[in-house]
């Protein structure tokens, strides 16, 4: 999570909202990183972690899934991130600060974990939850004055 906050700050003055996201391999390398670049690329999807599992898609260069890697990510996915991570296969999603507005991994929603679907990753949320919602908090509040 650390990686993913460095990922995060390092992008505060991008314009974007500042999250950070890694995927890692099972054995734990990190694969890829990312943050938001909706603002930079003019792309409503360019979230941090859709931009980190295409990312990661590419390294491992032989298939779209990417069963057994970890989801780090400073903030908890949206519905369309949390749809992007389970068609991907990813079997554990890690994160920082909850989102109650827009939060679908256990927050407004849990689209993670629906047992309608047919893969359902490990979620842990609340991981250095405090240091990402500063963060946030930060980046918004310098943006709204």
């Amino acid at each position: 999570m650390r990686s993913a906050l460095a990922v995060a700050a390092d992008a505060v003055n991008t314009g974007d909202v500042p999250i950070g996201a890694l995927v890692l391999d099972p054995s734990g390398v990190e694969l890829a990183r990312a943050c938001n670049a909706r603002e930079a690329l003019g792309d409503p999807t360019a979230h941090a972690e859709i931009l980190a599992l295409r990312a990661a898609a590419r390294e491992l260069g032989d298939s779209w899934r990417l069963t057994g890697c970890t989801l780090v990510v400073t903030v908890e996915p949206c519905t369309m991130c949390a749809g992007a991570l389970v068609l991907a296969r990813i079997d554990r999603v890690v994160f920082g600060a909850w989102e109650p507005r827009t939060g679908a991994a256990g927050s407004l929603w849990d689209v993670i974990r629906d047992r309608r679907l047919n893969h359902r990753p490990e979620v842990v949320g609340g991981v250095l939850e405090e240091e990402a919602a500063a963060l946030l908090e930060e980046f918004f509040r310098s943006h709204r004055m």
